[in-house]
């Protein structure tokens, strides 16, 4: 297993518009119109170094394509590849970069240069579009004791106001004003309360927590982006025998929960052991988070049967180890 890494590395090859090319060489125009006002979206998706080291594998790749053109569509983004093509350009652009470190890969869909004729303004019609796929050497980076949270000031934007169901790049803006308050008080994320002042989601990642015998997580219409690793937990919970509850959680029931953790592609499945400086339990990482962690950890190293075929294998041509 890879070690932290605070500082994810680029790798050697990225795919542009279509090509592979260096990493350095990949460019987009200052007058790009994702850069002026935020209409791009984009996935991030993760890749494991398998037993023995000679191979990764890549978590629910498809469904994160899907939702990546389900966001692109949102925004007006035509791209020339479905799920399957971009799936193959990833697969191919893992082995060209060759890497025995886990891997963090990030899709970039986004409006490129108005058309002539257009007007200048925020058009999403009259611009053209481009992708590029580019990846990162990076570690699992949650603080291993868990994570110290606050109950942000800022609120997590109302769907009416913005698509919170797609990676918009722009509403990220939101996340990084919560998490830039959390980091100042010294501690390392926050959770959002909707418009309604109820629980949604920490700055990049979903909530759970850990009721009596009930595992409950906010529904879609608590202005959440319903996540991959969040679908990941419902089928784990259930392995387990654990019910889980889709429901509004309010932002007291959080503070009296006996666990919460959080779940996204970055963090995995996290503990947190303060929130608005209170403890979480007895501040240490719950059993029913232990549990789930082990088994999500034991299935992105190949230490659990793939059933749900959630995993893409990419056998790495690596320089043979000296006997």
């Amino acid at each position: 297993m890879t070690t932290a890494t605070t500082t994810p590395r680029p790798a050697t090859w990225s795919w542009h518009e279509g090509d592979f090319l260096p990493t350095a060489e990949a460019r987009v125009p200052l007058t790009t119109q994702a850069l002026q006002y935020g209409t791009g979206v984009f996935e991030g998706i993760r890749a494991y170094v398998q037993p023995g080291g000679r191979e990764l594998a890549v978590f629910r790749l498809h469904d994160h394509y899907r939702r990546f053109l389900r966001s692109c569509r949102l925004l007006r983004i035509e791209l020339p590849y479905g799920s399957d093509e971009l799936a193959e350009a990833t697969v191919e652009l893992l082995r060209r970069n060759a890497a025995a470190a886990d891997t963090y890969i990030r899709p970039l869909g986004y409006k490129l240069a108005m058309l002539p004729g257009t007007r200048p303004g925020v058009n999403l019609t009259g611009v053209s579009d481009a992708v590029s796929i580019s990846t990162f050497l990076m570690g699992h980076y949650a603080p291993p004791g868990g994570l110290r949270c606050a109950l942000s000031s800022w609120r997590r934007p109302a769907d009416g106001v913005l698509p919170v169901r797609a990676k918009v790049t722009g509403g990220y803006v939101n996340s990084a004003l919560a998490l830039d308050e959390a980091l100042a008080a010294g501690l390392d994320d926050a959770i959002l309360c909707n418009d309604r002042g109820q629980i949604a989601e920490a700055t990049t990642a979903n909530v759970f927590a850990v009721l009596g015998d009930r595992l409950v997580t906010p529904p879609a219409t608590a202005d959440i982006l319903e996540g991959i690793t969040r679908d990941t937990v419902r089928v784990l919970a259930a392995d387990l025998g654990l019910a889980v509850e889709t429901r509004d959680v309010p932002r007291s029931e959080l503070l009296l929960a006996d666990e919460v953790f959080l779940t996204g592609t970055g963090l995995g499945i996290a503990p947190v052991v303060e929130l608005a400086g209170r403890p979480v339990g007895d501040a240490r990482p719950g059993p029913v988070t232990g549990a789930l962690a082990d088994r999500y950890t034991a299935l992105l190293r190949g230490a659990l049967d793939d059933e749900h075929g959630w995993l893409t294998r990419i056998p790495l041509d690596l320089p043979e180890e000296n006997p």
